[in-house]
């Protein structure tokens, strides 16, 4: 029997201080909290889409404390690292069969129910990936990359690095279909193994602890998919799992070149003698002379004091005043509590997803990797997702009143006399 559940998602955000900047001509769907709502839905039928708290042990509540553990050094961040999994719930992933995924000990398990997946919300197209496995002896389980949610032959749909035993066609190392290990690692099943992974254009490499076992060239690669976990038979564990996109563009140059200015506009943006993009002033607005529909953006930043406002808005009516989609920058919290922002939280969705938790920090140099692919967009801040949402409403030209899939261009955003911030790098890859 497969599932079919929709998982709603409180959302909503805080003051607006400039109308136009904040979409405020656009009504938000209010649920009993007051609170806008949105959820995570899919086309996929059979998907259970899974919240802040799922797979994890009955009766237990996300820490805050916890959940900040899980960002990663910003060293890391800044190349674009971020995790999968946070170690404490499911958020970001979606459930595709009938199969016991769950949460035991800080790692994700299954060992019973339908043969399925358990996928990233959004695609990737070039990408490292790594995680640690522990698979009983005679467990099959597998790491699917570029896969649709219900692949259908790893031979054409996607790419299965299979986690089998030795006696099978395609034993740990493999691509199903496609490539036969010459050498079976042999795996102690009591014991974690780093697997590492590297997907760029044609080629996907596999190494386990440190060894390659696969170098494979598709003669006709796919184009972006999920990276899916998954049952097959048997008790598997899954670990720290993080992924770095690759093949990201800088867009910030030394002369603003490929970048429109407003002069008429309150804001103010130059580059440092550092090489930083400054944002400070009133109301304005940087726009890309790029347009961009399905991307991946990694953008590094800095607050110089608190509570301040900016935001990365994008697919944007080229032209108009910040008229597109908002990925917000704001890491004031309420009553202390980072669980609780201000006003939608840096990496929230304005108007439409608050950010889950705020992970950055103001006067502190934070990550932040973007992610949008037709109605789905995801956010990570210093490594760890706050924001995983789908738009449902009507396809509309103007994204402030409903679905936008039309490419479009990227606007930084001066919000206030009080903003002051800079970017030391905004880079970013198109999703074919």
């Amino acid at each position: 029997m497969l599932l079919a559940i929709g998982l709603a998602a409180l959302t909503g955000c805080g003051r607006a201080k400039e109308p136009v900047d904040d979409q405020a001509d656009e009504p938000a769907a209010v649920s009993d909290s007051g609170q806008a709502a949105t959820t995570a839905g899919d086309e996929a039928v059979g998907k259970e889409a899974v919240g802040n708290d799922a797979g994890a042990p009955a009766g237990s509540q996300l820490d805050a404390s916890a959940l900040l553990a899980a960002r990663l050094p910003i060293e890391e961040s800044s190349q674009g690292w971020v995790r999968l999994f946070d170690g404490l719930s499911l958020f970001g992933w979606e459930i595709h069969s009938d199969t016991n995924w769950r949460i035991e000990d800080g790692a994700i398990v299954v060992d019973a129910g339908e043969v399925g997946l358990l996928c990233t919300s959004v695609p990737w197209q070039d990408f490292e990936l790594r995680m640690e496995i522990r698979a009983d002896e005679a467990t099959n389980s597998g790491i699917f990359l570029r896969t649709p949610p219900v692949p259908t032959d790893p031979a054409v749909d996607c790419y299965e690095v299979n986690v089998a035993p030795a006696d099978n066609p395609f034993p740990t190392g493999s691509l199903v279909k496609r490539f036969r290990v010459e050498s079976v690692p042999q795996l102690d099943p009591e014991t974690w193994h780093l697997y590492e992974l590297s997907l760029v254009g044609d080629r996907l490499r596999v190494r386990i602890d440190g060894e390659e076992v696969c170098d494979y060239v598709d003669p006709k690669p796919l184009g972006p998919g999920r990276i899916g976990l998954q049952h097959n038979q048997g008790r598997v564990a899954f670990r720290d799992v993080r992924v770095r996109p690759v093949g990201t563009r800088e867009l910030l140059t030394p002369d603003l070149a490929g970048w429109k200015t407003y002069p008429e506009m309150d804001g103010e943006f130059r580059i440092t003698e550092e090489g930083w993009l400054r944002v400070t002033g009133g109301r304005g607005q940087l726009e890309s002379t790029s347009s961009h529909a399905d991307f991946v953006l990694l953008a590094q930043a800095k607050t110089a004091s608190d509570k301040l406002n900016s935001g990365i808005f994008f697919r944007c009516i080229p032209g108009e005043t910040m008229n597109g989609y908002e990925c917000q920058i704001n890491h004031e919290l309420l009553d202390g509590d980072p669980l609780r922002p201000a006003d939608c939280g840096t990496g929230g969705i304005f108007r439409r997803q608050d950010a889950r938790i705020v992970a950055a920090d103001d006067g502190e140099w934070f990550s932040l990797l973007l992610v949008a692919h037709g109605p789905q967009i995801a956010a990570w801040v210093n490594g760890l997702q706050v924001t995983d949402w789908r738009d449902e409403r009507p396809p509309a030209e103007n994204p402030r009143q409903g679905l936008r899939l039309e490419p479009g261009t990227l606007m930084i955003q001066a919000h206030d006399p009080t903003t002051d911030l800079v970017f030391r790098g905004i880079a970013i890859a198109d999703l074919p």
